[in-house]
């Protein structure tokens, strides 16, 4: 039976975690660029076009 090639697969995890410590610096980076202030008004733009318009009763 073929052996197991485990510094593969712990390369493979070393790269799989960073990238997500990549992509977690790049979000932070992201989210002190835009306040939440601009985030929570596109957030209730977006609820508002959102809302039925149907003719009323």
């Amino acid at each position: 039976m073929a052996k197991t090639n485990f510094q593969y697969e712990k390369r493979q995890r070393e790269l799989e975690k960073k990238r997500k410590q990549e992509e977690k610096a790049k979000r932070k980076l992201e989210a002190k660029h835009h306040p939440a202030s601009e985030q929570e008004a596109d957030e209730a733009g977006y609820e508002t076009s959102e809302t039925d318009t149907t003719a009323p009763e």
